[in-house]
């Protein structure tokens, strides 16, 4: 039997250099497409002028925050690795613009939670229909099975991203 099989080795990760290094300059030329953040800057122009980028990211936050229970203002600075001042400063200016509000926890009345207005969900459609469009034109050539495929591996490879970056963070964070 191979034993390369069995038994990963440092060859192993030689061989596969090559095509790691690919997807390396492929997440950097990713990186400076999407850096000037075209698809938020279409939706704020579209359905909200005058809001800011960060203001999009909060919203985001908000909705995936929302999937495992009540959101904070807490909630929002953790997952979006911000000092929780600049996240109240945020969310201030969103219920400001009717995009979020605040409101009194269900569980418990002296813990204030962040929801979404109607206009903020309007904003999330608005920004989820510019990133469909957007890629649906990017793979508009592509096979039905090449979509699926790099759909299910892309998942796949943000959530190892996520993975090994939470550990690098953690393991920073208990050395401190």
């Amino acid at each position: 039997m191979n034993e390369s099989l069995t038994n990963p080795t440092e060859t192993d990760a030689e061989t596969h250099e090559p095509d790691i290094l690919r997807i390396g300059q492929s997440m950097t030329r990713m990186r400076l497409m999407t850096g000037r953040r075209l698809i938020g800057r279409l939706a704020i122009q579209s359905v909200a002028p005058g809001l800011e980028l960060s203001h999009l990211d909060v919203l985001d936050t908000v909705r995936r925050a929302h999937e495992a229970g009540d959101v904070t203002v807490g909630t929002i600075a953790e997952m979006m690795r911000i000092d929780p001042s600049r996240a109240s400063r945020i969310v201030a200016e969103m219920v400001g613009r009717n995009i979020l509000r605040r409101k009194a926890s269900q569980a418990d009345a002296r813990r204030i939670i962040v929801v979404m207005t109607p206009l903020g969900q309007r904003l999330l459609s608005e920004i989820r229909a510019q990133k469909l469009a957007f890629v649906s034109e990017v793979v508009k050539d592509w096979k039905p099975e090449e979509i699926e495929a790099f759909g299910e591996l892309f998942e796949k490879f943000i959530s190892g991203f996520e993975s090994v970056f939470e550990a690098r963070v953690k393991d920073i964070a208990d050395e401190a």
